[in-house]
């Protein structure tokens, strides 16, 4: 069986045994994580091979958001919240929400997401620096046995940008707290109760700047007191660390090398850096 197969298999009998009705499952969305709808019970379940994730953490941190306010997706009500286990995949439960909109409006998007923040200043959470996540990007790209592919020039400036945005964005001294990480379109829920983020393994700190790099422009427009400089060096460095992670080996992102040849090129190419929505519009457009 593929590993696609062998993880709905995993995650439907998983739900059966918790008394959840699972003959079928839907995928939502499939990269580097699986994204299925269980049904006829109607549950969220996310899947991944056990060692790959950070389930733990990002169940332990829903619970807690959730208690403070924060607009996330809660976990499936009718058994424990935790991480459980099933033939070596991690399958962590969710409410499913149906979509009512096929896009989050940016008014109601931006409003969300600084609820997300104010919710998350209240949280004493241990969590990761968005440094962190540069060094993983720095750490792809400088070996090449986790980017063969990656051609030496590519490897050499690539590297040589995240260093340098890495470098600008620390220098500016900017204040810093816990922020989801990627809340990009993929990671908002359009429910009748409004936007909710799901996929917080990528939580970390930083600042709100960070976040809004991930979003799509007329967002930030809603969202207060944001340094449209610092923003600007954040849009670049969400370009190169998503550059990075296109060209490692096992990648599973849809057109994944198709996505990294483009951003090198845009890197190259210089100002103004486009938010990930228009990029992902632009590549998968007729």
């Amino acid at each position: 069986m593929t590993d696609i197969t062998r993880a709905i298999a995993a995650a439907t009998s998983l739900a059966a045994s918790l008394d959840l009705p699972a003959d079928d499952a839907i995928v939502l969305h499939n990269s580097n994580k699986l994204a299925l709808r269980l049904t006829p019970c109607d549950v969220f379940a996310r899947v991944a091979f056990v060692g790959q994730e950070v389930a733990q953490f990002e169940v332990d941190l829903a619970q807690r958001l959730a208690g403070a306010g924060c607009p996330v997706c809660p976990l499936e009500p009718r058994v424990e919240p935790r991480v459980y286990t099933r033939d070596g995949f991690a399958v962590t439960l969710w409410t499913y929400y149906e979509p009512v909109t096929p896009d989050t409006p940016p008014a109601g998007y931006a409003k969300a997401l600084e609820q997300l923040h104010v919710g998350m200043r209240r949280v004493a959470a241990p969590s990761p620096r968005f440094t962190d996540r540069i060094t993983e990007a720095q750490q792809v790209v400088a070996d090449p046995a986790r980017s063969p592919e990656l051609a030496d020039a590519d490897r050499v400036f690539l590297g040589g940008r995240l260093a340098s945005l890495r470098r600008a964005i620390e220098d500016r001294g900017a204040a810093e707290q816990l922020l989801h990480g990627e809340p990009h379109p993929g990671n908002v829920l359009s429910t009748k109760s409004g936007p909710l983020f799901i996929d917080l393994e990528t939580c970390c700190r930083g600042p709100v700047e960070f976040d809004l790099a991930h979003v799509p422009e007329a967002v930030c427009e809603y969202y207060p007191g944001l340094d449209h400089g610092l923003l600007d060096e954040c849009r670049q460095l969400v370009v190169a660390m998503v550059a990075a992670w296109r060209w490692e080996i096992g990648d599973q992102f849809p057109n994944g090398r198709r996505f990294g040849e483009e951003l090198l090129r845009l890197l190259r190419e210089g100002p103004p850096w486009p938010t990930l929505d228009t990029l992902t519009r632009r590549l998968e457009g007729p």
